[in-house]
């Protein structure tokens, strides 16, 4: 058996190398962690910030639901949006500003408003299309906030009224 000697220099070379390629992978690995920790974060904040949105177009159909058009004011809704009990949201809503408003003077027959809004005396319309720009502002309710989640959505809803609820909107 014939043994072959390597030379003195080369002893721990191997050693170095794999100290070398071992910290390189352990820098890659690391980056890669904190990466994936930032990128759960930033979706962490989209999903908050689409639920504080949800929860004031909840506050939106709410209003809409009551007669907002005759005395607009400011309203605060809270809002369970995850229907455990507890308030998740506070929503207020700015008092609503009438965008334009037009007379009707004609509907079809089969429309259900047809015979409520017919052309008064001296063709004078007793209903009117109105149109209104709603602004919520949303935060989060409690006095420990576990997100910071606000939005604020601006949002234009038509509504017809009659001539009282019309007079709300400067016609």
């Amino acid at each position: 058996m014939i043994r072959t000697a390597l030379p003195r220099r080369q002893r721990g070379v191997t050693l170095v190398v794999g100290l070398i390629m071992l910290v390189l992978i352990t820098l890659v690995v690391s980056t890669a962690f904190m990466m994936s920790t930032t990128n759960l974060r930033a979706v962490g904040n989209m999903q908050f910030r689409d639920e504080a949105i949800a929860a004031a177009n909840v506050a939106v159909e709410r209003l809409m639901s009551t007669d907002f058009t005759t005395a607009p004011a400011q309203t605060t809704y809270n809002i369970d949006i995850d229907n455990d009990g507890a308030v998740d949201y506070i929503v207020d809503i700015a008092a609503p500003v009438c965008v334009r408003s037009q007379g009707i003077t004609n509907l079809p027959a089969t429309d259900p408003d047809a015979s409520q809004c017919a052309v008064g005396s001296g063709a004078t319309p007793l209903c009117y299309e109105t149109v209104w720009d709603l602004n919520a502002t949303v935060r989060e309710a409690g006095a420990i906030l576990r997100t910071g989640a606000r939005a604020t959505i601006r949002q234009g809803v038509s509504k017809r009224v009659n001539v009282t609820g019309a007079t709300a909107c400067g016609t």
